[in-house]
């Protein structure tokens, strides 16, 4: 959700290191949808696992809640957030979550390692990584990491696709630079220094570096089209079968909830103050703005939200495979499918 200092341990058991904790009351294992959805008189409970901790990069599925979105689409849902020990995709695994919230290239990851996902819709339709480089750094481009330092939380996640991707676009591979893991430090690791890059979230660790006064760059993970395939949401191909119309009803719901925060977003910090801490002090309500406008341009332009790109998909595949990131192949066709998006989201073949 950026979402994505969630990513904090990988995968063959695609685990990010996130936050045990105790699911909230009637959310327990094995537990799923308990009801018909669409014009039923019973709601369908759904648990969407939101990673991490509560933050403003969540904000659709906030507003979507407040406004009632999910109520208004037969759906009873829950909004669970991991902790920094538990992997990603174990709660949804389990049954304890019937949707996830991650990145379409973790999810891709932890179907080849026997977690039968799918993606239901991608979210950001741009990649959130990037380089950042201090201002008066002299690296401009991808080309200019030969020889430098680069940091990254550790060989998992996005953060680390991202800069496989950047230096495949640059014809470098890891042994032309210097890969430091330096955990979620990025800010203090450049800033002191250490680093002379750092792999980062555009729509977080970057506006930290801005709000702290430190000025940086950023330099896009590609110059043309990126072979990685954002946040998205994840159900189990049991959940999509069993029960299509609450999956379908909880993606355009969802949706409905990105348009509202692309239309307003001080209206999204307002409604997230309910969810995330503290968001009623100025402070935090001005960072959490800042976020939220750097995460407006990732959703995409009219008629694209939550659409499926099959070129990328397919290139996403191809790049993983080649660097080792899949424990056995998967076709890229079988970890996606755009079925549940509502009419009027034009697909990308």
């Amino acid at each position: 959700m950026n979402l994505r200092h969630a990513a904090v341990a990988a995968t063959a058991a695609a685990a990010l290191g996130l936050a045990a904790c105790s699911a909230p009351e009637g959310d327990q294992e094995g537990d799923g949808p308990t009801a018909q959805s669409g014009g039923s008189e019973t709601p369908t409970e759904l648990t969407i696992g939101l990673t991490y901790t509560p933050n403003v990069q969540f904000a659709p599925f906030y507003v979507a809640a407040e406004q009632g979105y999910y109520a208004d689409a037969g759906l009873d849902v829950t909004l669970r957030h991991h902790g920094s020990s538990e992997g990603l995709f174990t709660a949804v695994e389990s049954g304890r979550e019937d949707v996830v919230v991650a990145g379409g290239d973790e999810m891709l990851q932890a179907r080849s390692s026997g977690i039968p996902l799918l993606d239901v819709a991608t979210l950001y339709q741009e990649y959130p990584v990037a380089a950042i480089v201090p201002a008066d750094s002299d690296i401009e481009t991808a080309g200019d990491l030969r020889g430098n330092t680069v940091g990254i939380p550790g060989p998992y996640g996005e953060t680390y696709f991202g800069l496989l991707a950047l230096l495949a676009d640059a014809g470098l591979t890891e042994d032309d630079v210097t890969v430091e893991h330096i955990g979620y430090t990025q800010q203090a690791a450049l800033t002191a220094g250490h680093v002379d890059a750092v792999m980062g979230f555009v729509n977080n660790d970057a506006v930290r570096f801005e709000a702290a006064d430190l000025p940086v760059r950023t330099i896009p993970v590609t110059d043309g089209e990126t072979p990685l395939v954002g946040i998205g949401l994840g159900v189990l191909d049991s959940t999509a079968e069993q029960d299509p119309e609450a999956v379908a009803a909880m993606v355009e719901a969802t949706l409905r909830g990105v348009q509202d925060v692309i239309d307003d977003p001080d209206r999204a910090v307002e409604l997230s103050a309910e969810h995330v801490p503290d968001l009623n002090r100025p402070d935090q309500r001005a960072a959490a703005l800042a976020t939220i406008e750097a995460t407006v341009p990732l959703y995409g332009d009219d008629g694209e939200l939550g659409t499926q790109d099959a070129e990328t998909w397919a290139a996403m595949a191809d790049l993983m495979a080649d660097h080792g990131l899949l424990t056995q192949p998967v076709p890229a066709g079988q970890a996606w499918t755009d079925e549940y998006l509502p009419s009027g989201v034009t697909p990308s073949d």
